[in-house]
This record gives structure tokens, sequence and C-alpha cells, in this order.
């Protein structure tokens, strides 16, 4: 399957494999995967994504996850979740632990991009952020602007984000295109713009422990 945010979001990339480990992630993370596994050699692990729209329903992430892991289990010597908390209020984590699979520590991936010490560090300071990881930057139309209606309504702008000051853009890499395009993002939004490279962070630790 060609590897664009359009395919993960709405099929996933599955692989499957007898005695191996599955990285079972959320589809807005299978970029910065696929680049550990293949600078790391992590040949013994497969990759299956959901959907990463699922975002925009946090409440569904616990059943699709237990769907998954049920599905594939049986192939798989362990299997392990490449989700955060991500809105589920805990619900993922009970779930995982009743299925017997472990998964990403921390509140969301702009927690572990950051370091999930490093960001609760932060959070008081920047209580007023939006954050936009590089995967948020290329679909920030698809996940911010038409899920919270601006291009229909660009009155609600000041309404949802009138208590922000600024956006940050955590660059898991340096590309220039993305940071202009994040800078047009912030400009959209009316917020004061910082981009801070924080790499693969607390991912690069979570995925080297399981393999």
């Amino acid at each position: 399957m060609r590897l664009d945010d359009a395919a993960l979001t709405q099929h996933g990339l599955r692989a499957e494999g007898h005695g191996r480990i599955l990285l079972l992630a959320c589809g807005a993370l299978a970029r910065e995967i696929l680049a550990l596994k293949a600078a790391n050699g992590w040949d013994h692990m497969d990759l299956h994504c959901l959907p990463a729209n699922l975002h925009l329903w946090p409440d569904r992430i616990p059943d699709a996850v237990e769907h998954a892991v049920r599905a594939h289990q049986a192939r798989y010597a362990r299997i392990f979740v490449v989700y955060a908390d991500c809105g589920t209020g805990g619900l993922l984590q009970a779930r995982c632990a009743a299925l017997g699979v472990e998964m990403v520590a921390g509140p969301h991936c702009y927690a572990f991009f950051e370091g999930v010490e490093a960001f609760a560090a932060k959070a008081e300071d920047e209580i007023t952020a939006f954050y936009l990881t590089d995967f948020l930057v290329r679909q920030f139309d698809a996940f911010v602007w038409q899920p919270m209606g601006f291009d229909r309504h660009p009155e609600l702008i000041h309404m949802m984000f009138g208590n922000y000051t600024k956006l940050i853009y955590q660059a898991q890499t340096d590309d220039p295109a993305l940071d202009l395009k994040a800078q047009d993002c912030a400009a959209r939004l009316g917020l004061a713009y910082e981009r801070r490279f924080t790499g693969y962070g607390d991912l690069t630790r979570a995925l080297a422990a399981q393999a």
C-alpha cells in the first residue's frame, strides 16, 4: 500500500507474521514508526495501523483496539499498542490491561513526542498553547479546519480559539515546507507561532523497549 496520509487514515497499513511482534498503532504515527523501524533494523516488528480519524471520536478507540488485538493475537508472540490515552479518559489503558497488552505511556502524542516529563513540566506555562505534529500540519484541514466548521463558519474561530495565544508546531522532522504550512495554520487561527523540534521523543524509547 502506498504510504500517504489519506490511505493511512482511511484504511491502515497491514502486515503480519508468525512469532513476531505486532505494533498496533494510530495511523497518524505510521510514518514515524516506519522511519524508526528502518533506522534501527527492527525487521521482526510488523505494523498494523488503525484509521487516524478515530481521534475525531476517541470513545471509539478502545473498541477498535480490542477488535484489532483479538483479530491478530493468534499470529503474534506479542502485541504493543502504539497509542497514548488519546482522550479516552483511561478507558484505553483499562482495555489494554484486560487484554494483556502494553501501550505507550502518556496522555497523548504531543506529550510523548516532547517527552512526557518535559511536557508535564511545561504544561502550566503552556495552558493556552495549541499543538500540531507533522501529521496534523499535513492534515490540518481534514482534522482541524473542516471538523470544527471553520471552512463554513469562520466566526467560530474566535469562539473556539479566543483563549489560545500561540500554536506550537512539534516538528518530528526538519522539513521547511511543513514549517511554512504550520506558520500558515497559526495565521489562520490568529495565533502566535513557535516551532519546536522534538524528533520522535519517547516514541523511540517505547519501541526500543519492545524491540
